[in-house]
């Protein structure tokens, strides 16, 4: 059986930036969408919901924000009615110019396949999410990681 101290999916990067432009690139969906969803309604606000697209899956999600820290700390909920999990983003800044970022997705519900798997896939999802975060921020480049996952034509 899963138990609370291993129900967890966790990735974490250094980016070679402000803390504020990273923190900023997590809250803003106009930079947000350069290397994760497509799409998103609105910059996250603390109490409020956004709703994330991700136009290349024909998919979208309702985030609510529980917590905004500015510069240290985002938390969201999201996910399926009954299976919603939290996601939790700690951004450290190491000094002027670097941030470390942390994120990590809990509260996975089910049988333990379920959550096995729930926690492999948010780990690499969020480790492609961070990867393309650092290229983007570091050097402009937008690496399509998210789209690249599933490429059409492979099942």
């Amino acid at each position: 059986m899963a138990t609370l101290n291993n129900n967890f999916a966790k990735a974490e990067m250094l980016i070679r930036k402000p803390v504020s432009e990273v923190f900023q690139a997590f809250i803003d969906p106009e930079v947000t969408r350069k290397f994760w969803f497509t799409k998103g309604s609105e910059k996250l606000e603390q109490g409020k919901s956004a709703v994330w697209t991700w136009e290349m899956y024909g998919f979208s999600l309702t985030v609510l924000t529980k917590i905004i820290e500015k510069n240290k700390r985002i938390i969201i909920e999201w996910g399926n009615k009954g299976e919603e999990t939290i996601v939790e983003w700690i951004f450290t800044s190491l000094n002027e110019k670097e941030t470390f970022v942390s994120i990590t997705n809990s509260n996975f519900q089910g049988e333990i396949d379920k959550i096995i798997t729930e926690v492999r896939n948010s780990t690499e999802g969020f480790t492609l999410v961070l990867a393309g975060a650092k290229a983007y921020l570091e050097h402009q480049i937008q690496l399509n990681l998210v789209l690249d996952r599933f490429p059409k034509g492979l099942s």
